[in-house]
């Protein structure tokens, strides 16, 4: 009995540590509750079950926390449209024929692919995403194009392939180029995303390219989500693009950026 009862106050104590910060790494909770990474695993494995926490890599996160902060693909691609084919049309005149891309995931890098499908100067471009809509879109230019799709786990809002096996391939090229998209760029806590398996692939890209760019509009900067895909200082250049209208804020977070050492250009 007071096992039972040391088992049900440990995995209590787990969902609270979890939903302090909406995300735990297993070594943090095996360290806290003082039992070893095995029982911490073994217990986030019955929470999973309950559908109390979500496993994610290298730790948990609260059920749905993820999902509950992400828009499905089709709405956020009407979002900002017009800045994004800016952002796109400066991002796809970076890459030049014969060179290898990665494109990641995400409505702005979608803006990328259909400006790289309209230079029809480019051959030879080897372009690797994870992103099924990014794939399809890019058909229409093979065989000047070599469309490569990581595979991995469908991950419905966004039409996305996560772990496992996504990163497998990534793991095993080296790109020239990567083009990352995000939902926050800020000063001091980097480039970060909301969801934590799409975070991990970012996070597999940045370290495949030997040239990063992250590309985001102007929503995105000074804003931070749970995901770190990296510090400022492992991208190259941020391409974003001025609101309609204009934006006071926008220049301050730009500025920001820049003196925290981050090359940036507006569209």
């Amino acid at each position: 009995m007071t096992d039972d009862l040391e088992l049900t106050v440990r995995r209590r104590r787990i969902v609270e540590l979890v939903s302090a910060t909406g995300f735990a790494r297993v070594a943090e909770l095996s360290r806290e509750l003082g039992v070893s990474e095995v029982t911490v695993r073994s217990d986030l494995a019955v929470l999973e079950r309950h559908e109390v926490v979500d496993r994610v890599h290298g730790g948990a996160v609260i059920r749905g926390l993820a999902s509950r902060a992400e828009t499905p693909f089709e709405q956020a691609r009407s979002t900002s449209a017009e800045e994004k084919q800016r952002i796109g049309r400066a991002a796809a005149a970076l890459v030049e024929s014969g060179t290898s891309v990665l494109l990641d995931v995400g409505t702005t890098p979608a803006a990328v692919a259909d400006a790289l499908l309209e230079r029809e100067d480019l051959d030879d471009v080897v372009i690797i995403t994870n992103g099924l809509s990014i794939a399809l879109a890019l058909e229409p230019a093979i065989p000047r194009f070599t469309v490569v799709v990581t595979g991995g786990t469908l991950r419905p809002l966004q039409h996305s392939l996560v772990a496992p096996y996504a990163s497998l391939l990534l793991g095993s090229v080296r790109a020239d180029l990567a083009f990352i998209g995000c939902t926050g760029v800020d000063a001091v806590a980097g480039v970060t995303n909301v969801n934590l398996p799409e975070t991990e692939l970012k996070q597999a890209m940045l370290a495949a390219a030997d040239r990063a760019v992250v590309v985001a509009d102007a929503s995105k900067l000074g804003r931070t989500s749970l995901g770190v895909i990296g510090g400022l200082d492992r991208f190259e250049l941020l391409i974003t693009a001025t609101p309609a209208g204009g934006s006071d804020t926008h220049l301050e977070e730009l500025a920001r950026l820049e003196l925290a050492g981050l090359s940036t250009r507006t569209t």
